[in-house]
């Protein structure tokens, strides 16, 4: 079983990495939908914003 989840973590794990930018980068140019909780963006996120 530990050598399945492991060998499933090395084959999709470079795919999560990359949807994950994706992601981060698409939500860095949106705000949050909660208008009392905007939390503080990192400068890794804000580095991502289109300028």
């Amino acid at each position: 079983m530990k050598k399945r989840i492991y060998s499933l973590i090395t084959k999709f794990g470079g795919l999560v990495a990359a949807f994950a930018v994706v992601v981060t980068s698409l939500t860095s140019n949106s705000t949050c939908l909660w208008i009392t909780y905007q939390p503080e963006e990192p400068e890794e996120v804000t580095a991502l914003k289109k300028n």
